[in-house]
C-alpha cells in the first residue's frame, strides 16, 4: 500500500468498495493497523450455513489477536454507539451484508428498504459525532448485468444509494480493483 496515499489525520470516515475478492478487507486492515491502537472490527455477516461459518472462521484468522469483534447484522450505529469511545478505529465489514441482512428478513419490500436505509442513517448520524475513525467495507454490485428478478434489483439499488450516501459522508473513498486502491475521493 502507497502510504502517501492515506491522510494522517485522526477521527476520519473512509469508505472502500469494489468488487467481490477486489482486496477491500486486506486494505482496510492495513489502513485500520496504521491508523489506530485500540480497533474494533465490526462484522456484519451470519454464518446461515457451513460455507458461509468457513469464510467468517478464515476473516477472523485474518484480523490482528489485539483487536475486538462486535457482531451486529443489524441494529449496527445502535450497538456501536454504546462503545465506540473505547476505539481509535472502527472497521464495519461490511455495508453489504447489513443491507442484505435488512432486505432478508422477511419483511415486505418497501419496509425492508426502509429498514436498511434507517440503518445507514444510523451509521451516518453515528460518524457525524467523530468519536473514532470509521472505515468502512462495502461491495460495488452494479457494475454486471441488471438482475432478473425483483428482489436482486431491489437490493442492487438500495445498496448503491448506501454506498452513494456514504460516499458523500465520507473524508476518503477507494475503489480497489485486483488489489489496487484507486483514491476517488
Amino acid at each position: 500500500m502507497n502510504k502517501k496515499m492515506v491522510k494522517k489525520h485522526a477521527n476520519r470516515v473512509i469508505l472502500i468498495t469494489g468488487g467481490a475478492r477486489s482486496g477491500k478487507s486486506d486494505f482496510a486492515r492495513h489502513l485500520a493497523e496504521e491508523t489506530g491502537k485500540r480497533v474494533l472490527f465490526c462484522a456484519t455477516a451470519q454464518a446461515l450455513d457451513d460455507e458461509m461459518r468457513a469464510r467468517i472462521e478464515a476473516h477472523k484468522m485474518s484480523r490482528p489477536t489485539a483487536w475486538e469483534t462486535l457482531e451486529a447484522s443489524t441494529g449496527t450505529a445502535r450497538q456501536l454507539s454504546l462503545i465506540c469511545s473505547k476505539y481509535d478505529v472502527i472497521l464495519i465489514d461490511c455495508i453489504t451484508l447489513l443491507v442484505a441482512n435488512c432486505l432478508g428478513d422477511g419483511n415486505p419490500p418497501d419496509e425492508a428498504e426502509k429498514r436498511a436505509a434507517a440503518e445507514i442513517d444510523a451509521l451516518i448520524s453515528l460518524m457525524s459525532r467523530r468519536e473514532c475513525s470509521y472505515i468502512l467495507v462495502t461491495n460495488e454490485v452494479g457494475l454486471g448485468i441488471v438482475p432478473d428478478n425483483p428482489l436482486a434489483r431491489l437490493y442492487r439499488d438500495v445498496l448503491g444509494n448506501a454506498n452513494r450516501v456514504l460516499a458523500a459522508c465520507a473524508d476518503e473513498v477507494y475503489l480497489m480493483t485486483a488489489g489496487l486502491p484507486l483514491r476517488l475521493k
